[in-house]
């Protein structure tokens, strides 16, 4: 027998102990990703490419265009480029919402078709549709400060149109480091608040406002795997330019279904949840 006393009954037949709950944590929970996690991302996500190539380079085709598109803004009007871009950058998400589509399908064993993907946007049109509207605004201000830059830089347009050597000349170094400073903190908060949103809206009924906090979070609580994975991205698609926007075809696709299981990894089934 035990020596612990038994505690003694209440005089209250009502009275019920308090147990305090555990800690909730706040927001969806995240799993613990290693460093080296973006890497099975991209071996993923070539898998998923080589699954659907037809489909794979429809939206890459669109991707080269969007390269091809800035090209021509820079030689004609520079001054425009950076929002260009920025508006790109948007529209990229929105256009992965096709190759989100074809990952799941192809998770759940089913067979993608190109008008299934460009379809995705149905799956939770609403809050996509909130979460591209805050997207714009992001591009709005974007835009906005890069034309401050200029205009706090140069007396006048500047004359290096379509001449990337000018540009990147000793006179213009400043120019050039603010231009780039700008563009780097908005793309950063881009990549804070959808790196994961997108696919989540798609595979979750879930709103724009959880699905960006939840980014966030996961941005925050893991910056290292994060900024891998964002120079991953930024390398990639940087040498995906360079032959003439024509390497995004592929690496376009390759990123976009990448993301997914980017997402996969991050964020338990809501079934774990």
């Amino acid at each position: 027998m035990s020596d612990v006393p038994e505690p003694a009954p209440s005089s209250n037949p009502t009275y019920v102990p308090y147990v305090p709950e555990p800690p909730r944590e706040l927001g969806v929970p995240l799993r613990r990703l290693p460093l080296l996690a973006p890497l099975q991302w991209l071996r993923l996500g070539w898998a998923d490419l080589w699954r659907a190539p037809a489909i794979a380079v429809f939206f890459g085709g669109c991707f080269a265009l969007m390269g091809l598109a800035v090209l021509m803004v820079f030689r004609h009007a520079p001054i425009y480029t950076l929002a260009l871009c920025a508006g790109f950058l948007l529209l990229g998400p929105l256009l992965c919402l096709g190759l989100y589509q074809v990952s799941l399908r192809l998770e759940r064993g089913e067979t993608p078709s190109i008008d299934d993907a460009l379809g995705a946007w149905f799956a939770n049109v609403r809050q996509i549709a909130i979460f591209g509207f805050v997207l714009l605004i992001l591009e709005m201000l974007w835009g906005r400060a890069a034309l401050v830059v200029f205009a706090v830089s140069f007396n006048g347009m500047p004359d290096f149109a379509g001449a990337i050597g000018k540009l990147l000349s000793a006179e213009h170094l400043g120019f050039v480091a603010a231009y780039l400073a700008v563009g780097g903190v908005f793309a950063g908060l881009i990549f804070a608040i959808s790196v994961i949103a997108m696919p989540m809206l798609l595979d979750r009924d879930t709103d724009a406002v959880s699905a960006g906090l939840a980014s966030l979070k996961l941005c925050l609580t893991q910056p290292l795997v994060m900024l891998f994975w964002g120079a991953l991205l930024t390398a990639l698609v940087v040498l995906a330019m360079l032959p003439g926007f024509a390497g995004l075809v592929i690496v376009g696709p390759w990123l976009g279904h990448a993301s997914w299981h980017a997402y996969r990894a991050a964020l338990a089934p809501p079934t774990d949840a």
